[in-house]
C-alpha cells in the first residue's frame, strides 16, 4: 500500500476513506441478523484501523476516540498532563469511528458515518479544528476541509416558496423536547435523520438548511462534521450562540446548531425563547 498524503486535510479524507471501506465491507460478510454483533463489530473494525494508522503516520499526536477507555470521563483540572496526554498536546485527532451504530445496522439505511478531525492548538478559530473530513460510507462520498463543497444553494422550496420554509434536520431516534415548537415558530419542516454526522454534511450540502441539537453529545460527534461546515463557511455554534470548543477537559459538547449564515441570528433568536 503506497503512503497516505501528508497534508493533514487530505490524510483526514484518506483516513475516513479506508475506515468508511472496512465498515461497508463487514456489513457485507456479517449481514444484519445479529444487529447488537454488527454494532460492536463496526465500532471495533473502524476504531482499530483508525488507531492502527494514526499510530503509523502521525506517531506524535493525541488521540481523543469514542471508543478509548475513559473517553466519556471529565478530567479535573489538577490531573497532570501525563494521566490525560491530550490536555498538553498541540495536536490531537479526534475521531468518532463509527457515527450512528443504530443506522449502520439497519439494512438499506445510508445515514451514518464516519469523523475524523484536527484540532490544534495553533489554530486560529475558537474551535481549533485545522482539518477533518466526514467519510459517509454507503453514500460513497467523504466531505473534507482539504476540497469543502461549495457553499450550498437555497433548497429548491425556499428559492420557490413565498415565504421562506426552513428545511430543519431532527433526530429521528431523540430530538430535543423543544424542536417542534421551534420549527413551528420559525415556519420549519423537520427532516429526521439518523447520525448527527449525516445531519451536519446534509446541511453542508443543501440538502437541508440547519441542524439543531440539545440534550447530550461528545466532541467527536461533532468536531470532523463542524471542521467541514465552517470550512465551507457555514455558521456553527453553541445553541446560546457561543463558540464550539474542542480538546476540552470534559470532551461532553451537549448542543450545537450548524446552518446557513443567513438563518444564524433568526434561529438563535428562536432558541433563545424555546430553549430555556
Amino acid at each position: 500500500m503506497s503512503s497516505p498524503p501528508m497534508i493533514d486535510g487530505a490524510f483526514a479524507r484518506w483516513l475516513a476513506a479506508r475506515a468508511g471501506q472496512a465498515l461497508l465491507d463487514l456489513r457485507a460478510e456479517l449481514g444484519f441478523a445479529d444487529t447488537g454483533a454488527l454494532k460492536s463489530a463496526g465500532d471495533k473494525v473502524s476504531h482499530d484501523l483508525i488507531r492502527t494508522e494514526l499510530a503509523k503516520w502521525r506517531p506524535g499526536d493525541a488521540v481523543l476516540s469514542e471508543e478509548d477507555e475513559g473517553s466519556r470521563l471529565a478530567w479535573a483540572a489538577e490531573v497532570n498532563a501525563e494521566a490525560v496526554s491530550r490536555l498538553a498536546a498541540d495536536r490531537v485527532w479526534i475521531i468518532d469511528p463509527l457515527d450512528g451504530t443504530r443506522e449502520y445496522a439497519e439494512e438499506g439505511r445510508s445515514d451514518w458515518a464516519v469523523h475524523v478531525a484536527l484540532w490544534a492548538r495553533s489554530a486560529p478559530s475558537p474551535h481549533g479544528l485545522v482539518a477533518g473530513a466526514v467519510g459517509l460510507p454507503a453514500q460513497h462520498r467523504v466531505l473534507g476541509t482539504d476540497y469543502p463543497p461549495a457553499y450550498p444553494p437555497m433548497t429548491v422550496e425556499a428559492a420557490t416558496a413565498g415565504a421562506r420554509v426552513i428545511r430543519l434536520a431532527a433526530s429521528r431516534s431523540r430530538p430535543p423536547v423543544f424542536l417542534t415548537d421551534l420549527a413551528e415558530d420559525v415556519g420549519a419542516k423537520l427532516v429526521p435523520m439518523g447520525s448527527a454526522g449525516a445531519k451536519i454534511a446534509a446541511v453542508i450540502t443543501g440538502e437541508v438548511d440547519a441542524y439543531i441539537h440539545a440534550g447530550g453529545q461528545y466532541e467527536w460527534d461533532s468536531a470532523a462534521p463542524v471542521a467541514v461546515a465552517t470550512a465551507t463557511g457555514l455558521h456553527a455554534s453553541r445553541i446560546d450562540g457561543s463558540a464550539l470548543r474542542y480538546n476540552e477537559a470534559d470532551p461532553r459538547l451537549p448542543d450545537l446548531l450548524v446552518c446557513r449564515r443567513d438563518l444564524a441570528s433568526r434561529l438563535l433568536a428562536a432558541l433563545q425563547r424555546h430553549s430555556g
